[in-house]
């Protein structure tokens, strides 16, 4: 699915946007008036990352919050062994 954490599921979730107009009573205005109430998504910052899996590493899309707790492991580079000669 699009835009899903494959760790902690975070999604898009949605809500809405007010739009005021006016200024505040305590600083001299008649009072701050709702003049549109907007539908809008919030979208978390998922991103596609190499991780390492029970041992295979595989591509994954993983939020930004679960990159940064240590909830995913990054594979390692080089992960060849050395020939011996």
């Amino acid at each position: 699915m699009a835009r899903v954490c494959e760790f902690c599921g975070k999604r898009t979730h949605a809500g809405g946007q007010m739009t005021r107009r006016g200024k505040a009573k305590y600083l001299g205005g008649i009072g701050i008036k709702t003049t549109s109430h907007t539908k809008r998504t919030f979208k978390p910052n998922v991103q596609r990352i190499r991780a390492d899996i029970d041992g295979t590493v595989r591509r994954v899309k993983v939020c930004a919050a679960c990159l940064r707790s240590g909830k995913v492991k990054k594979p390692t580079l080089g992960r060849r062994q050395p020939t011996t000669a």
